[in-house]
């Protein structure tokens, strides 16, 4: 408030400069004419308390509107504005209902841009996945292998497509979450099972701890979460073996014996698009799968956090407990 009000007396400088010199002008031709001071001295004493009072009722009332303005930063509207006390007022009234106009206009055009973006990528990603289906139905009459490493390729295709669904279908109102209690071991095993050619492939271990735990999850988008944990854990892993098991109560760890993240990159492993230096030496990363997952487990009330060493691997661990909500 004491910002405002050395600005708001700023504003009076030039009149009260302008004051003074009609003053000086009178008390001049009131001395020349030998006529006595006094009688400019005190009228000009009356008007300038005059004036100063006016100044100030004037100004309570400007901080009183600026207050409001002040308030009405996040959320404005026309009818939300004070009442116009002058010429000026009325033309700043006008000047932001035009402004609100122009910024509601381009929030509908860029709404209706971004949910053609949508269709389109949306239509797309469901279009190729039928290319998809035949080359796998293809590939399923052989068993050589240059037919398992094209199998295993074609499922990172389709893990890529399911990632730009997942992108699209975040923050969509229309997005299908069901929330049930699920056994876990199924949702685990068909995960794993979708990277079972990969496991043989590369002669990677897999070691599967049954966990006995019912959770409160949306199934298809859990299952979502752990293909990205198993497929990050297979494309940082060399050698030695990919364990998943149960650690507590409710925590789902999927851990590697790869190369692990460097302790700077920690702290930024969620961040969207960041891949940090694993990501610059493989060149396939996109640095979306660990976003999409922290996001996805946001919506289902999960949490998830990475612990990891560089050369002795990483542990994804996915905390399911969450609070009781009402069970569809």
């Amino acid at each position: 408030m004491r910002d405002f009000w050395k600005r708001y007396l700023r504003g009076f400088l030039p009149a009260f400069a302008l004051f003074l010199l009609c003053c000086v002008i009178f008390g001049a031709v009131f001395w020349l004419y030998a006529l006595p001071l006094k009688a400019v001295l005190y009228p000009s004493l009356l008007c300038l308390a005059l004036w100063l009072a006016y100044v100030l009722l004037r100004g309570a009332r400007a901080a009183k509107k600026h207050q409001t303005l002040s308030l009405l930063t996040a959320a404005l509207t026309e009818d939300m504005l004070p009442d116009a006390e002058s010429v000026d007022d009325a033309d700043y009234r006008r000047i932001i209902a035009l402004l609100q106009e122009a910024r509601r206009a381009r929030e509908a055009d860029d709404a209706r841009k971004y949910a053609d973006m949508v269709e389109y990528y949306t239509l797309w990603a469901h279009q190729i996945k039928t290319p998809i289906a035949a080359m796998r139905l293809t590939l399923q009459n052989e068993d050589t292998p240059l037919s398992r490493r094209l199998t295993a390729d074609l499922g990172r295709v389709e893990r890529y497509v399911e990632m730009v669904l997942a992108y699209l279908r975040l923050d969509a109102s229309a997005t299908d979450y069901v929330l049930r209690e699920y056994e876990l071991d199924p949702i685990v095993r068909g995960a794993v099972k979708k990277f079972s050619g990969e496991f043989i492939e590369r002669h990677l271990a897999l070691e599967l701890h049954p966990t006995n735990l019912r959770v409160l999850t949306d199934e298809k988008w859990l299952a979502f979460v752990l293909e990205q944990l198993i497929s990050n854990a297979l494309k940082y892993t060399p050698e030695g073996k990919v364990s998943i098991y149960l650690a507590g109560e409710a925590t789902l760890c999927v851990s590697d014996t790869g190369i692990g993240i460097a302790p700077e990159d920690l702290p930024r492993v969620f961040e969207p698009g960041y891949t940090g230096y694993n990501g610059r030496t493989d060149k396939r990363a996109s640095g979306l799968g660990l976003y999409l997952c922290r996001r996805v487990c946001q919506n289902l009330g999960h949490t998830i956090s990475v612990e990891s060493e560089p050369g002795k691997g990483t542990t994804v661990r996915l905390d399911l407990a969450r609070k009781k909500l009402s069970v569809e």
